[in-house]
């Protein structure tokens, strides 16, 4: 049965702690919370997560949160101004009217979501890779992508509070100030943002006229309690969205006494860890994956060419890959085979093709409508198909993927000089139980990519 949160019984209300705040608080905007769950900080795998206290049974409704307790930039207080300048708050990430919102909310004594917003004091339980050094990030992470991702975010991030949001908040000094609402403050809710907020599903267009249309993403908003659940690939709850309200509800039985898992979606570890600022751990999480780059599979194919007539063909065969596909583009490869079929399969067939083949391949503009269907494409490429395809595809994987578990060393050290201790690490429970919070998570970055691909290398072994 649903009951409202309770208020806590407390003589003294300066007493309370931040999330007994956050309850009574809950209680005012009528979110209710089932009478199966609480939350808690204690017994939970970060910082806080919800608890079953009784046995829930798939389909039972764990908490409903009314709309008008959401915060986004429809909501806040200054919600009319964001809307009369939204034409010059525009940009990249999308997020800066929501995040106008929560700089001004965040710092305002009067805030209607103050007891929410003060259950992250300063936002010190993040920890994403942003707010670690450069050096740090570069050290613990080479070769995962990670590094490459935060330094993209930080300039976007720099740019956009510099271009767009200090001239606004410097337009209206009333209500935002520089010395105040400042880059690191800034940056500290790109992060919140990143790690807690959610994203309505779009809704399905009837309209067949409308299927080419490219939708944008609806904005992101942040959603009390829905946000304390912790995440893990194989949950047991979900977060519904309803016209009026939105429902965590059960989507696995769950035991009293065992946590509450939303899911955050189907993320690699490294996307979690830069995302969210953790990370799940080894072998627990399904979803992981391990990028080859396709500059990767260039390097191989060029490696000992003799004349420049093959050397032409090549770059020939690469510059019409770089127009169906991006330069930086990667093929993905998960615990089951490659998660980007379509792709690898295109890559492999141009690059393998003699001068004749490519030759029609131009002159026919592609190939014939009765090409290999997706069906077939996936099973070729998953774990089970991979031993079986031709053996100039499958040294082209092979000597890419061993190509990616090289940018894992040191910069100063030989292929030779190089000496993989993650494995021998991840066994010793005793060395990891040692390792700071941020060498663990990276280990476990690190580790599953690389099983993903030395499991890989031996499926293409010849």
């Amino acid at each position: 049965m649903a009951t409202e949160v309770k208020r806590q019984k407390i003589d003294d209300a300066s007493e309370l702690s931040p999330l007994q705040n956050f309850l009574q608080w809950c209680h005012r905007v009528g979110l209710v919370l089932s009478d199966k769950v609480c939350v808690s900080k204690e017994g939970t795998v970060a910082e806080y997560g919800m608890l079953a206290t009784d046995n829930i049974e798939e389909g039972e409704v764990l908490f409903t949160i009314p709309r008008k307790a959401l915060l986004h930039q429809g909501t806040t207080k200054v919600s009319a101004l964001l809307e009369k300048e939204r034409p010059s708050l525009e940009s990249s990430s999308g997020w800066v009217p929501l995040l106008l919102a929560l700089l001004y909310e965040y710092t305002s004594s009067q805030s209607h979501w103050r007891p929410y917003l003060s259950l992250w004091t300063d936002f010190k339980t993040l920890d994403h890779p942003m707010f670690w050094s450069k050096a740090e990030r570069d050290r613990l992470l080479r070769g995962t992508g990670v590094p490459e991702a935060v330094d993209t975010d930080l300039t976007n991030i720099q740019r956009e509070y510099k271009e767009v949001v200090l001239p606004f908040i410097k337009k209206h000094p009333d209500l935002w100030s520089p010395n105040t609402h400042t880059l690191d403050l800034y940056t500290q809710l790109v992060a919140f943002v990143m790690a807690y907020s959610f994203q309505e599903p779009q809704e399905e267009d009837d309209d067949e006229e409308d299927d080419d249309d490219e939708k944008a993403p609806n904005p992101p908003m942040m959603v009390p309690m829905a946000d304390m659940l912790n995440h893990v690939s194989n949950h047991n709850a979900n977060l519904e969205f309803t016209p009026d309200t939105l429902k965590m509800v059960c989507v696995h039985r769950i035991q009293k006494g065992e946590e509450v898992f939303n899911t955050y979606g189907q993320m690699a570890n490294w996307q979690l860890l830069h995302m969210y600022g953790f990370t799940e751990p080894y072998q627990s999480n399904s979803n992981d994956t391990a990028d080859i780059p396709i500059a990767n599979l260039y390097r191989v194919v060029t490696q000992g060419i003799q004349s420049d007539l093959n050397q032409q063909l090549v770059e020939e065969k690469w510059e019409m890959l770089c127009q169906i596909m991006q330069e930086k583009a990667a093929f993905v490869f998960g615990k089951q085979g490659c998660l980007t079929d379509t792709e690898l399969h295109t890559a492999l067939k141009v690059l393998c093709m003699s001068g004749e083949e490519f030759s029609d391949f131009k002159d026919n503009e592609g190939w014939e409508e009765d090409e290999e269907d997706d069906e077939k494409i996936s099973l070729a490429f998953s774990n089970e198909g991979l031993p079986g395809l031709k053996d100039s595809w499958k040294r082209l994987i092979h000597e890419a993927a061993r190509l990616t578990v090289k940018s894992y060393r040191e910069e100063a050290e030989t292929e030779e000089e190089f000496v993989d201790g993650d494995q021998a690490l991840v066994e010793d429970q005793e060395a990891v139980a040692g390792l700071s919070s941020r060498q663990q998570r990276a280990l476990q970055v690190r580790y599953g990519q690389k099983s993903i691909l030395h499991r890989l290398m031996e499926l293409t072994e010849s």
